[in-house]
Order: C-alpha cells, then sequence, then structure tokens
C-alpha cells in the first residue's frame, strides 16, 4: 500500500460512503481524501467537505450543486463544486486518486464505476448493480486497464479473504468446490406468509441486523439483495450457477464461506459491521483497524443455518433464472426491481407484488447480448417503461375489475 492512498468517494453520504470516512477518519496518515460526491444531501456533504477538505465535491442535482456552492464559497474552503454525471466520472478518473469507493446506490453509479475502472484505478465496489447491470464489460475495462477490483459486500468480501491470496482464475484450478454466500433471511424470515401482504415499508427497513439505506433493506426484505449478489459473484469469482450457493445463517456473524474439494470450508467471521470489509479493501494487502467490536463466540453461542424457501423468496428464483439466461435478463431484473422497490416505498406497490412485477417484466422482454454501455442503458430504459406499463395495466385492470394484460412489445 503507498504511503497515503488518494480517495474519492463516489456516494459519500449514504451508509456505505459515512462507514468509509469513519475509517478514513482513524488513519489520517494514510488516506487523504481528494472528492467526494452525492445526489442531493447538501447538508451532510458540506459537513464532510468541511472535515475532509476535498478538493472536489460534486453533486448530481443542479439546485443542491448550487447549494452547497454557495455555503463553501462563505465558509472559505478551497474546494470546487461541480453537477451532474459527466462531474461523477471526472471525480472517479482523476489522475491523481488512486482508490475510487464505488458505493452510489443502483444503476446510477455505473458510469462513474466504469470510468474508475477504465483509468484503472484500484476500485472499491460496493455498487453491485454494476456487476449485475454490466458485467462483462466492467470486467473487461479492469482486464483492458490494469485497474484492481475488491469486493465491499460483506458476502463478497468474505469470500475473496476465503480464497487463495491473488486468485484470479478458475474457482477448480485452486480446488473450489463451491462458494456459499450467507443471508440474514431479512425482518420477514419467519413471519406467516398471509402477513405478508399488509407489509408497511418502514417494516421492511427494519433489518435485524445491518443498518443499511432503505432501497438496500427492501431489497434485503425480499432476498432480490441477495438474488443480485449471485449475479454479482459471478462475475467477481468466475463462478457458475452451480457453484454458487445461498444459506440463510441469521446472526450474521458467518459473512460467506468457501467449500475446497478435500471438504474443507473456510468462512470469515465478524460482527455484522460494513467497516470491517471497508477497512479490509483500503489497507488491502495490509490489514488495518476498522473501529468495529471486535466478535465474543461465547456470547453469540450458537449459529443456525437453513435453506431458503423459494415461496417466501421468489426474488432469488428469479435471479437465479436471469444469471441462467445471461445477456440482458440481469440488466431487466435490476431495473425492474429498483422500479418495483421505488413503488412500494412510496406506498404505491404492495410487498408481495414486487417479484409479480419482476417476473412479468422479464417475461414480457426478449434477452439481448451486452455489447457495450449502450446496451446496457437501452436495456435498462426498456425494462423501466415495461415495469410502468405493467403497473398503469395493474391499476386500469382493479379499476374495472379484469385481469390486467400486458400488450407485447
Amino acid at each position: 500500500m503507498p504511503d497515503k492512498q488518494n480517495l474519492t468517494i463516489l456516494g459519500s453520504t449514504g451508509s456505505v460512503g459515512v462507514n468509509t470516512l469513519d475509517v478514513i477518519a482513524r488513519h489520517p496518515g494514510k488516506f487523504k481524501v481528494v472528492a467526494l460526491t452525492a445526489r442531493n444531501q447538501v447538508d451532510l456533504l458540506f459537513e464532510q467537505c468541511r472535515r475532509f477538505q476535498p478538493g472536489l465535491a460534486v453533486m448530481v442535482e443542479l439546485p443542491a450543486a448550487a447549494e452547497l456552492e454557495r455555503r463553501i464559497k462563505h465558509s472559505g474552503l478551497e474546494c470546487t463544486v461541480l453537477c451532474g454525471v459527466e462531474a461523477l466520472e471526472q471525480a472517479a478518473s482523476l489522475p491523481q486518486v488512486d482508490a475510487v469507493m464505488a458505493a452510489i446506490v443502483g444503476i446510477a453509479g455505473l458510469r462513474p464505476t466504469l470510468a474508475a475502472a477504465r483509468a484503472g484505478k484500484k476500485v472499491l465496489l460496493a455498487n453491485k448493480e454494476a456487476l449485475v447491470t454490466a458485467g462483462p464489460i466492467l470486467m473487461e475495462a479492469v482486464r483492458a486497464s490494469g485497474a484492481a477490483l475488491l469486493p465491499i459486500d460483506s458476502e463478497h468480501n468474505a469470500i475473496f479473504q476465503a480464497l487463495p491470496r491473488g486468485y484470479s482464475g478458475k474457482l477448480g484450478a485452486v480446488g473450489v468446490r463451491r462458494v456459499l454466500l450467507t443471508a440474514s433471511g431479512g425482518p420477514f424470515r419467519a413471519t406467516p406468509l398471509h402477513r405478508l401482504e399488509h407489509v408497511t415499508p418502514d417494516q421492511a427497513c427494519a433489518h435485524p441486523n445491518w443498518v443499511m439505506g432503505r432501497k438496500i433493506s427492501v431489497d434485503s426484505a425480499t432476498m432480490m439483495n441477495k438474488g443480485l449478489e449471485v449475479i454479482e459473484a459471478h462475475w467477481f469469482f468466475d463462478a457458475t450457477e452451480s457453484q454458487i450457493e445461498v444459506v440463510i445463517h441469521p446472526e450474521s456473524v458467518i459473512h460467506s464461506l468457501v467449500e475446497y474439494v478435500d471438504g474443507s470450508v473456510i468462512a470469515q467471521l465478524g460482527n455484522p459491521d460494513m467497516r470491517t470489509p471497508i477497512a479490509f479493501a483500503l489497507g488491502y494487502p495490509d490489514r488495518i483497524a476498522a473501529g468495529v467490536e471486535f466478535l465474543d463466540l461465547a456470547r453469540v453461542g450458537a449459529l443456525h443455518f437453513e435453506r431458503p424457501d423459494l415461496q417466501r423468496f421468489p426474488c432469488l428464483r428469479l435471479a437465479y433464472a436471469a444469471l441462467r439466461a445471461g445477456g440482458s435478463a440481469p440488466t431487466v431484473l435490476n431495473a425492474a426491481n429498483e422500479i418495483a422497490v421505488e413503488k412500494f416505498l412510496a406506498g404505491k406497490l404492495n410487498f408481495m407484488r414486487i417479484p409479480v412485477l419482476i417476473e412479468a417484466v422479464l417475461e414480457q422482454l426478449a434477452t439481448r447480448p451486452m455489447r457495450d454501455l449502450d446496451d446496457v442503458l437501452n436495456a435498462d430504459r426498456e425494462a423501466r417503461a415495461c415495469a410502468e406499463r405493467w403497473l398503469k395495466s395493474v391499476h386500469k385492470g382493479h379499476a374495472s375489475g379484469t385481469r390486467p394484460q400486458l400488450a407485447r412489445s
């Protein structure tokens, strides 16, 4: 690791961004924040700028950028404020930047993440949608530029730690039989199915173990989060569908496991705190303090495991199906899910209808090859439009008392 790493944090006001800055603050001699970005949280980004004094701050939304610039000038800070997606790409590819924390939620983080990879940066990937929607394109950018791609999701970070150092090829070549992604099961693991019809956004966002943003919390409740991680694991570790298994582990102490052909299973354990995988990736290949509470196994007492129920968690089944289909299917899956979660959080879609919407969109749209970023963005737009048509059809059907139909395009 260089004497001091220069960092860009994409999505610094989200939970991963805030935790990244917490780790960085514990090591003032190791890291320098060069750029911070956010969508529209002016108050928090301004406070982060005051504390960490980056040379560049980017806000996606113009009114927020104007307000941040006004505050920056009034405070006397030497920080340039820019606005928009192109500014995010600029922040991710600055020549002086060594590492980029890619923590923007959703497909909105794809373009700046690709920019960081193409610029040969050390990319700390917390934005799983980048690999889900554009896996072959992102991995090709990493290979072509010599960038490093390190996982921030606790599950993939755990697998990375349990694989042989320097792993960069087929799992079978290093004696791996399969990787096991653990899942907490979310807040509704044991809830009677008939009660899920009445789930509220606040209930879905009340994760039993992790503190996360609202979108990812809903994904955890539906287990779409785990489904996206299955697709992510395929690209991160060059793993086939049959080499990726999901196991429910309610305590969230074992973050994932790697099973070897000799019967050995190597697991990474720790308290459920995102600062652990963040610190691992920031310091890699060295270990640095993360500020987390150390694991007390005697206090934990017991660990439990069970297989996921695909009737309760159909989103996991849909994600495996999208991985098998390949091409544009994972992009469509992700886009439909983003629309479904957005509508659920807005009170416009029943919790149990989230997977119904996603499956309808997957069935409606033909799978196409993904050759470049335009293909990804086109598939994303088409899937979102299809999801909106489905929602209108549902509402119309309810109003007329008929079963909704979705016309094929």
